[in-house]
């Protein structure tokens, strides 16, 4: 029996650790939405700007370069996040591992696309847009200090770079519509909203006094980081795969403007996911600490953070399911009508996009690597085949049916596995409000018991 099981449980609204973990969370948010807010009105701008076909290629040529992007990533966001958490002794060899490590996966990213590219014999004008955007993957490597404010509690310098960088992008955006540009300058815009982030993050990292040039290559620490992160790198691949190939396979097996139509739909049903992303981000700290307090406190932490995302986007999803058409039509015109469909079916994957954000939380923690890997690799042979079957029978249609079934396969095909069944159920007590019921029963019986 764990001896702190009796330990409280309850949230201390009035501690230094919930205000502390608050506040970080409150930055992570308010950057957030103001990102989500400008994104959005701008990308509408340059949806309609563009119209369904040549939203369509770009769209093809951001998820091309996604299909690979893991490579660039390596899987060490979170890895590097916990290293910091324990030893931020080690600040200097941790950074500077990751940092090379991102570098040279970035460079080896630009490499397969170019290859993969030539041996596929896509058209020179869109081989040109994806090679414009892979660019950004060797700018990413910069990414490693966001890594290590995350760590330090102290988004607020995230928030400052990630604001200032979609500010500046957005109005670059702006004027690319009044100028009447063609589509190759907003590709190139998107690898210009990394590059005015990395400079960004090196200005606050020097603002707090520190230098890159402390951070030191230690081979050591690169193997160690990798030993760890392998897992989710081939992860992260399988997830690339299964959230990028349907709009591959859309551009492939329909044509550019069908696919001009599923993005418009995904990228509504998508710019929620930040939410599930910025909370699990500021509190995953405090579920490592957790750990090490109790594992009555640990599950607990668990628990709430399933309840919050589980409530959140069923809140999200019933409403958006509802009025898709006319949200369609309003916010990108008539012209795009044939995406409201997509956009009905597409907006509750984000039920298990929610879930399954804050479950990879645990299974970090746990340090269940290679229960992420097999799980996403569920999802991605389910996305694929299902692609593969309803594409060519419903269209897009058929694939949001696709990514919904494939994303819910994958999230919860955790009950396989004894290690992580708990998880399970604790995330259908979620999906069943069972802790809401619960506590809407307790007020009713106490306000009985006073009558």
């Amino acid at each position: 029996m764990d001896n702190n099981d009796n330990i409280e449980t309850k949230i201390n609204f009035k501690s230094d650790t919930f205000k502390k973990y608050f506040k970080n969370t409150s930055w992570l948010f308010a950057e957030k939405i103001l990102r989500l807010l400008i994104s959005f009105v701008v990308t509408v701008l340059v949806v309609r700007y563009l119209g369904p076909k040549q939203f369509g290629l770009l769209s093809y040529a951001i998820s091309f370069y996604g299909l690979f992007s893991a490579i660039s990533i390596l899987g060490l966001e979170s890895i590097s996040i916990r290293e910091l958490v324990k030893y931020p002794e080690r600040r200097d060899n941790i950074l500077g591992s990751v940092f090379l490590l991102r570098l040279v996966g970035g460079i080896v990213t630009i490499i397969f696309i170019a290859l993969t590219l030539f041996l596929s014999g896509e058209p020179t004008d869109i081989s040109i847009l994806i090679l414009i955007i892979s660019t950004s993957a060797i700018f990413q490597s910069f990414s490693v200090i966001d890594y290590y404010f995350r760590a330090e509690v102290k988004a607020k310098y995230s928030v400052y770079v990630m604001t200032a960088s979609v500010l500046f992008t957005s109005s670059l955006k702006i004027l690319l519509i009044i100028l009447e540009a063609p589509l190759i300058y907003f590709a190139i815009v998107f690898s210009v909203e990394i590059v005015a982030a990395a400079a960004g993050f090196l200005l606050v990292y020097k603002h707090n006094k520190l230098k890159i040039i402390n951070w030191k290559f230690r081979k050591e620490t690169a193997m160690n980081l990798l030993k760890d992160s392998w897992p989710l790198i081939l992860s992260g691949l399988v997830i690339a795969i299964y959230t990028k190939i349907d709009q591959v396979m859309i551009k492939n097996m329909l044509d550019s403007k069908e696919l001009g139509y599923y993005a418009a739909a995904v990228r509504l049903s998508e710019a929620w996911y930040f939410i599930p992303v910025a909370l699990t981000n500021s509190i995953f700290p405090a579920i490592v600490n957790a750990k090490k307090v109790s594992n009555k406190f640990y599950f607990n932490r668990m628990q709430k953070l399933y309840d919050i995302l589980a409530w959140m986007a069923i809140a999200i999803a019933v409403p958006v399911s509802i009025f898709s058409r006319d949200i369609i039509n309003i916010i990108f015109g008539n012209e795009f009508q044939s995406a409201a469909p997509v956009l009905t079916i597409y907006i509750w994957a984000g039920v298990a996009v929610f879930l399954g954000v804050a479950s990879s939380q645990y299974l970090i923690t746990e340090n269940f690597t290679k229960l992420s890997f097999f799980r996403t690799f569920i999802g991605m042979i389910f996305n694929v085949i299902l692609n593969l079957v309803l594409i060519p029978k419903y269209g897009i249609i058929g694939a949001a049916y696709a990514t919904l079934i494939s994303y819910s396969a994958a999230v919860f095909s955790i009950i396989l596995f004894p290690k992580t069944r708990k998880q399970f159920f604790m995330m259908m007590k979620s999906l069943l409000f069972v802790n809401l019921i619960n506590q809407a029963l307790k007020i009713r019986l106490k306000r009985n018991d006073k009558t």
